[in-house]
């Protein structure tokens, strides 16, 4: 195809009438200029469409309008390897923002004309992105006769891979039959975990024949099937992910048992590759843990093992006297990897270990004092080396951090540290919070010393620590009115005069000249409002003024389902805190029962507001199982079903409820890696007592 009709009628398009990630598209025409004509900007521009029409996945109305010039561009082959990878991530993508379901796939099916040429291209990499493109279109009348006929014809083995995925995708059971004949061990490696993902795709039932298919094309290395997408990046891992999706209990331990066989291979590389999917298979699966540990214990030794197993806490429990071992041994780096994990299995063992070598275990210090877990337990050996170690000279940030959090969290236990915390807070403000927690139960004498202490530093934390440990309110007071005069602590200011009440009624006029009044506000902004709200209504009882400022702050965040959920969240427990003075709200907040990601602490919020005789609890139970089983918010949802108890459940309800604590799939998709097993089993139960 000639450039010139490639760009037919580019200029003429209204770009300007239709939007992409970053507002109307007027730059798309220079974009898809540059690409076409190839040189120094075409890489450029390449990666500028991907930015604006397939943002991380998400596609826009733009997106479909730029397709005929994409498609044309790629017949006249002017870089049509990544033009056609382009094309094939849009008619993917699921993610939609402002257009239609389905249209931007469409737009690429209405393109196949042009794209079957590209089948026969003279380069393996062309006709295999050609056929993965073809393919992800769904379409079922032009796309299956045009795979099928590049299929009879094809002889690469990679290409043919792709065609027969590609071929399951517009026409399965075609792609099925062909399937079931090239699982043997004579069948090239690519084509043969082809035929798996089809299987898979068609559900057919997993047979000893997919297995040893499987394990034949382990390790899988730089074997990649449908490579473009965002899904099948790692053979082992996507073949598990098929099986677990199926939902069946057959299915699950035909995924376990393919994982312990190859948890269990002598050669190392095909137990990484094993290693990494049994990590995905934990995180998606409650069951996995258990079949899967005794296969992978015995590799604690190998780093990825290791650090699955720590992943897994106490779950992993048979692994503790392996990782002991190794934590024992002179090696520093794989001891202190050893025993930060034994840290998170099996903590009370782990503990006197940590005393003897504190000083050169970082990763197990990292682990003990990690903020989002529970608690280190106290150990009298390891707090006298947590004093030993706070005394030293040239202790990193990170270090402190660690050592004082450990502290802070043995509370009254250690209060024998106090001394070694006192030295500390001048460089690290964290220890004032340390201070407090475990001065609390000491004598007199010692918490008025401490209580000194903290009156002679500086920062908030330590006003808050000192308001908190002595009840006293100047030194807070005194912070709160000096924060309201720096932009960047006008904040934590107004939390602090919300924390002291009616004692910071001198700072009410501060507090209202800093409310913002910017119609498209940045979140500092909209949290700065959200503390002055709950400021006003602390220290003056002014419900008024107070619902003012969070209905401004719904109504500058409506419409927007992501961006702002943390900041509608954190305006809605502002709302809860004034109970029945917030009804004027209630309206918005039965409008965010609609919004996933926010319905839990809308309904959280309705519960503490809306007049109970009105209020529809099945709705709200119904709002919040969504958003659970959804995965929106999930520990809000928790939260919220925790609320309502079991007898504002429906029978119905309370079955679906049953399921999300019983049920073999985890709730939680998402969040740290060393906390999302953990937080899964917490939030199981929280549901399992409703």
């Amino acid at each position: 195809m000639d450039p010139a009709d490639a760009l037919a009628d580019l200029d003429a398009h209204p770009w300007a009438s239709v939007s992409h990630a970053y507002g109307p598209a007027e730059d798309l025409p220079d974009l898809l200029r540059a690409l076409a004509e190839g040189g120094g900007d075409a890489e450029e521009a390449i990666s500028e469409l991907y930015s604006c029409i397939l943002h991380q996945g998400t596609v826009f109305p733009a997106s479909a309008d730029a397709v005929p010039y994409l498609a044309r561009i790629a017949a006249a082959e002017y870089g049509a390897a990544e033009v056609l990878c382009l094309l094939g991530g849009l008619a993917e993508s699921e993610d939609e923002c402002g257009i239609a379901p389905g249209a931007v796939r469409v737009a690429v099916a209405a393109q196949i004309p042009v794209l079957i040429p590209l089948l026969a291209h003279e380069e393996a990499d062309v006709r295999s992105l050609a056929a993965w493109t073809v393919g992800h279109t769904r379409d079922t009348e032009a796309a299956p006769a045009a795979l099928r006929s590049r299929w009879v014809a094809e002889a690469d083995p990679g290409v043919r891979a792709e065609l027969l995925v590609a071929l399951g995708r517009v026409d399965l059971s075609g792609a099925t039959i062909e399937a079931r004949a090239l699982l043997g061990g004579s069948t090239p490696a690519p084509l043969r975990l082809a035929a798996l993902y089809v299987a898979l795709d068609a559900q057919e039932p997993w047979t000893d024949a997919h297995l040893h298919a499987a394990l034949g094309v382990l390790p899988s290395g730089e074997l990649t099937v449908d490579r473009y997408g965002m899904h099948r990046r790692t053979a082992l891992r996507a073949v598990v992910d098929g099986l677990l999706g199926r939902g069946t209990e057959t299915d699950r331990e035909s995924a376990f048992a393919l994982l312990d066989a190859a948890l269990r291979n002598p050669r190392p590389e095909v137990r990484a590759e094993a290693v990494s999917a049994a990590d995905h298979a934990c995180y998606l699966s409650r069951s996995a843990p258990q079949r899967l540990v005794p296969a992978i214990a015995p590799l604690a030794a190998e780093h990825p093992a290791s650090t699955l197993l720590g992943k897994l806490g106490p779950a992993a429990a048979e692994a503790a006297p392996v990782l002991a071992e190794l934590a024992a041994r002179p090696d520093d780096e794989a001891a202190d990897q050893a025993l930060a994990e034994l840290v998170r299995i099996a903590p009370r063992q782990a503990a006197p270990m940590l005393a003897r070598d504190l000083d050169r275990r970082p990763r197990a210090l990292d682990a003990a004092g990690d903020y989002h877990g529970p608690a280190f337990p106290f150990d009298p050996a390891l707090l006298t080396a947590v004093r030993a170690r706070l005394a030293a000279d040239g202790l990193g940030t990170n270090e402190t951090i660690d050592l004082v959090h450990l502290l802070r969290r043995w509370g009254p236990q250690a209060a024998a540290a106090l001394v070694e915390l006192y030295a500390v807070l001048p460089r690290c403000q964290y220890a004032a919070t340390a201070i407090a927690a475990v001065a609390a139960d000491s004598p007199q004498a010692e918490r008025e010393r401490a209580g000194a202490v903290l009156r002679a530093a500086t920062g908030f934390l330590a006003a808050r620590a000192h308001h908190t440990l002595t009840g006293d309110t100047a030194v807070l007071l005194r912070a709160a009115a000096e924060g309201l005069t720096v932009p960047r602590e006008v904040t934590e200011a107004a939390r602090a005069a919300a924390d002291l009440g009616a004692v910071a009624a001198g700072l009410l006029p501060a507090l209202r000249a800093a409310v913002s009044e910017d119609a498209e506000p940045t979140i500092p902004q909209l949290d700065l409002d959200i503390a002055i709200a709950t400021a006003l209504w602390q220290i003056a009882g002014d419900a008024e003024e107070a619902v003012t400022i969070l209905a401004s702050v719904l109504d500058r965040t409506a419409g927007n389902q992501l961006w702002y959920r943390g900041t509608v969240v954190r305006a809605l427990r502002a709302v809860r805190n004034l109970g029945a003075a917030a009804r004027p709200l209630v309206p918005r907040l039965e409008h965010l029962l609609a919004e996933p990601e926010k319905a839990p602490a809308a309904a959280l919020a309705l519960l503490d507001v809306a007049d109970p005789d009105t209020v529809d609890l099945d709705q709200l139970a119904e709002a919040a199982l969504h958003s659970a089983e959804t995965g929106a918010d999930v520990a809000g949802a928790c939260e919220a079903l925790q609320a309502l108890g079991a007898a504002a459940l429906s029978a119905h309800q309370r079955l679906r409820v049953a399921e999300l604590a019983e049920g073999d799939r985890r709730i939680v998709g998402f969040g740290l890696a060393d906390s999302i097993i953990r937080e899964d089993e917490r939030l199981r139960a929280v549901l399992a007592g409703i």
